[in-house]
């Protein structure tokens, strides 16, 4: 129940992220820019550390931080992949970016759902990572969909599909559980997957609508609030 709770507020936080960009385009630079500095600093404090933690009966330290590469690599590769489909204006652009990210939400979902199988407490961090970056592929979602069909129903409809995405990935987590020297592989892939989110999208993105020390600050402070939730936690 507590899971799939989560999963409703990962969609809540989507849907409100795109919401607000159908309303207000100009003026969300200091949330992405907070959200940026706080999956960064899960990506680092928190699922690499515990993939260290976990996995070293299993693993060499080199052979984690490698996976965590690898993440990271993966993850731009198939981002990459995406945008060379998505540069030129028309409905099958918008349509292809906007899927993505559903996409990519169903795996946050299923990234909530295994950290919960891991402990209670991980689970708990990882969902926050989520929360706050769902918030940014809402609004994502809804550019995309507009700079490609440019349609205010359709980009509703791709939101309403991203939202649902989340709660999805974590009910399909239900069905089976990864023995311990899997789990451990799958955050470290995943602390490169939030590598790359956080610096390679939410920063540059935060940075290219605001270039002002406030969104640094806000990343600083995102990072920061991380750290020390883990911290107090432990």
């Amino acid at each position: 129940m507590t899971q799939l709770l989560i999963g409703l507020a990962a969609g809540v936080s989507t849907f409100i992220g795109g919401a607000l960009a159908l309303r207000f385009k100009e003026r969300i630079n200091l949330i992405l820019g907070f959200s940026a500095g706080a999956v960064i600093g899960v990506a680092l404090f928190d699922l690499l550390t515990e993939a260290l933690v976990l996995g070293q009966q299993y693993y060499a330290l080199s052979t984690i931080t490698l996976i965590t590469a690898i993440g990271f690599l993966v993850y731009m590769f198939l981002d990459r992949l995406m945008l060379l489909g998505s540069r030129h204006e028309g409905g099958h652009s918008g349509h292809m970016g906007a899927g993505s990210l559903t996409v990519h939400s169903f795996l946050d979902g299923l990234g909530i759902g295994f950290a919960f199988q891991v402990s209670a407490a991980l689970g708990g961090i990882v969902a926050v990572a989520v929360l706050v970056h769902d918030f940014s592929d809402g609004i994502n979602t809804v550019n995309l969909s507009l700079a490609g069909d440019g349609k205010a129903k359709v980009a509703r409809l791709w939101l309403i599909a991203d939202a649902l995405a989340p709660i999805l990935g974590i009910i399909a987590t239900f069905f089976f559980r990864l023995p311990e020297h899997i789990l451990v592989v799958i955050l470290a892939l995943f602390a490169g997957f939030f590598l790359y989110i956080g610096a390679s999208e939410l920063l540059p993105d935060s940075h290219h609508r605001y270039p002002r020390l406030w969104t640094s600050f806000m990343t600083i402070l995102g990072a920061a609030l991380i750290w020390a939730a883990i911290h107090f936690a432990g």
